[in-house]
Formats: structure tokens, C-alpha cells, sequence
């Protein structure tokens, strides 16, 4: 099982109350601060906003000696309660952002793309 469908699993878990915050708690943090700090959690950072700002340093980065960088642990302090309202509605708007997303915005050429046009519609003229 890939990590990412592991944290899909957490959140939909924890949305439909089969989980606890605290667990859900240590996939996220792992999945987004994991493999020595390369994890690969970029849509979890709405969840790690929360999750700091309800509970700052609900993780410790230990030192790892297999390799270089860190490992993740999780502190031995509960989740705040009065923020799992808050935690709840994230991770729901999480897993909504795959049914109602607009698609990305096209993006806009470079000064360069731009100026290599220019002169072709000059020059084509």
C-alpha cells in the first residue's frame, strides 16, 4: 500500500469518525514531514496548518542514524478537543478538492515566449 492511499484512507477514517484525531494526527504529519523531510504531503498542508496551529509541536523531529535528516515522532501530548471542529471541516474540504477542483490555470508564457512571438508577427507580416 503507497503512502498516499494510506493517508486517503486516514482522512476518509477520520471524516467518517473511525479514527481518532490523535491517529490521524501521526499519518499526516508522517506522510507530509516523512522521509527525512522529502515527504511528499503537498495536498495535506491545509490539515498541518490546522494541526500547528491548534497544537504547536504535536511532532519532534528526532535525528535518525540509518541515514541523514530526521525522523518523525509524535509528542506525547493529546490534540486539543476544541479544534477538532476545525480539523474535521479541513479534512473534509481535503477530500472534496478532488470532486469540485476547477481545472489548474493555463499558465502564462514567459518574457521570452512572448517576445519570440512578437518578432515572428513582426516578421510574418
Amino acid at each position: 500500500m503507497s503512502s498516499a492511499s494510506s493517508v486517503n484512507d486516514a482522512l476518509a477514517d477520520y471524516a467518517a469518525g473511525r479514527i481518532t484525531t490523535q491517529q490521524l494526527v501521526g499519518v499526516v504529519a508522517t506522510a507530509y514531514y516523512g522521509d527525512g523531510g522529502r515527504g511528499r504531503g503537498d495536498g495535506l498542508r491545509p490539515v498541518i496548518e490546522v494541526i500547528e496551529r491548534a497544537h504547536p509541536g504535536v511532532i519532534e523531529l528526532v535525528g535518525s542514524a540509518e541515514q541523514p535528516g530526521f525522523a518523525v515522532r509524535l509528542a506525547d501530548r493529546p490534540f486539543p478537543k476544541k479544534f477538532d471542529a476545525e480539523l474535521r471541516e479541513v479534512v473534509a474540504g481535503v477530500l472534496n478538492v478532488g470532486v469540485t477542483c476547477p481545472p489548474p490555470p493555463v499558465p502564462r508564457p514567459s518574457l521570452f515566449t512572448r517576445i519570440v512571438r512578437a518578432l515572428r508577427r513582426v516578421f510574418s507580416a
